[in-house]
């Protein structure tokens, strides 16, 4: 004799998360991830909707437990798919300086914050670190996400995002000294 279960499984599980129940309130999230992770508006588009299409393919395998963890491990994975299958080239500074400076003239809250937070000491010092380095700051430092986050998004340890932001800190700290040391007269 089987009976039907009036909210959930017999087994105490709620129903199936939906779509939009699940991924529509972390697509902020996955947007800052994606632009992090490719420093374009385009190409972060096109992850992010890659990103949603494999999440609406997998919803129904999906068992609604961490949902960001989930979708985020799905943004690194179409993220590294979308790579390999590219040639590498060199990263060139010129470009990216000129990316970085164009997000902060794009409408939108985290490009108010840059705009207004930042001065030109500042986004000196944060062009003059690492690729890595730089992923880092803008996870946790300018999009606010969680160390554990973040790691999810790179596919890197905590402690490694830990010792990164550590370091650029400390690097980032070190240049706007520097700078406003030499830009001042000493009296």
């Amino acid at each position: 004799m089987s009976r039907a279960p009036a909210s959930g499984d017999e087994d105490g599980r709620a129903e199936r998360p939906t779509f939009e129940s699940v991924v529509s309130p972390e697509i902020p999230i996955l947007w800052r991830a994606a632009l992090a992770m490719t420093r374009n508006h385009h190409e972060a588009e096109d992850l992010l909707q890659d990103t949603l299409l494999r999440a609406f393919q997998g919803i129904l395998g999906f068992n609604g437990r961490y949902p960001r963890a989930w979708l985020l491990t799905i943004l690194r994975h179409t993220h590294h798919n979308r790579n390999r299958r590219r040639r590498p080239e060199p990263m060139d500074p010129d470009r990216f300086a000129e990316g970085a400076l164009a997000m902060g003239t794009s409408p939108g809250a985290d490009s108010a914050l840059l705009s207004r937070g930042f001065d030109q000491h500042v986004e000196a010092a944060l062009r003059a670190l690492s690729p890595k380095l730089q992923q880092v700051v803008e996870l946790v430092d300018i999009s606010a996400f969680t160390y554990d986050d973040a790691a999810r998004a790179l596919g890197i340890p905590v402690a490694t995002v830990t010792s990164r932001i550590h370091r650029a800190r400390v690097r980032l700290r070190e240049q706007i000294e520097s700078t406003s040391r030499e830009g001042v007269a000493v009296k």
